[in-house]
Parts: C-alpha cells; structure tokens; sequence
C-alpha cells in the first residue's frame, strides 16, 4: 500500500492516543515500553499548540511512523529554530523510506515558513547514522543534556 503523510491537528486525538499505546514498536529492539496515552483534554492542548508539530506515516489506516518537533523561538539572528525532539518508525517498515518521509514533511514545512535551521539529539549509533544519511552534521562541541524533575515544587 501506500504511504500517507500527515500532520496532526486538532481533532486527531485518536491517533495520537494509539501511537502511545503501540510507541514500543516504534523503539529500538529491547526499549521502551507502551506509553500512557495523554488525558482527552491534554492531547486537544498539544495538538492546538501552534508548536508542536507532529507528522504521522500512515498505511491506510494504521501508523508506521511518527515525527515529533517543535519550534523555538530565537532571540538572536533566526525568528526560529526547529527542535526535533523525536522520530520513529514502525520495527517492521524500517529500511522503507519512512523515516525519509517524515523528515521531507518537517523540511517543507520549514522552507515555507522561512526557517532553516533544525536541530537533533541523537541518542543511539543508529539514530545518529540515520540523521548523517539525511544531511545532519555532528556539531564540534557536544553539549551534556542534562534534566530536572520537579516533584510538588512548582509554586
């Protein structure tokens, strides 16, 4: 069959719902188990949120591939940077060109809104392989990623 592209919009929380529910086979073999879906309210928030950008791979009628990214707003030299935060594709429609498709998406997007920067933290061997294949580069100086959870301490 073949394969559709799309961006996720409001109204597509079902989608977004079962790629949580299905997001181990999205993994690399042996990580990653199935997410806990958002609650109704919180997936209508993110797919409104003019932010978020997320593209999905469909074969009819079931995901095979999911790109996550969202945009930064710069405060010096671009408007905008694209942060993409996650990208994955179904185990068994690996080496297909999906993982290209979406990117291709995320990249027609950027050119029509005039931002041409994306950046990526890849965080395995083949991540990073995949990025080189479609033209990302490894930056000089590596930064340490580095988080903080915050448990009851927001005020």
């Amino acid at each position: 069959m073949a394969i559709t592209i799309q961006r996720l919009v409001p109204g597509d929380e079902p989608i977004l719902h079962q790629l949580a529910i299905d997001s181990a086979h999205f993994e690399q073999p042996g990580h990653g188990a199935p997410l806990q879906p958002l609650e109704p309210d919180a997936a209508q928030r993110y797919l409104a949120n003019p932010a978020v950008l997320h593209w999905v791979a469909m074969d009819d009628i079931t995901v095979v591939g999911s790109l996550y990214c969202t945009v930064i707003p710069c405060n010096a030299e671009e408007e905008y940077e694209v942060l993409l935060y996650e990208i994955g594709v179904h185990h068994q429609w690996r080496r297909h060109g999906v993982g290209r498709m979406l990117l291709v998406a995320m990249e027609e997007w950027m050119q029509q809104h005039a931002v041409s920067t994306v950046w990526v933290l890849a965080d395995n061997p083949a991540a990073a392989e995949f990025y080189r294949a479609c033209g990302f580069v490894v930056e000089a100086e590596q930064p340490v990623y580095m988080t903080r959870t915050l448990n009851g301490e927001a005020t």
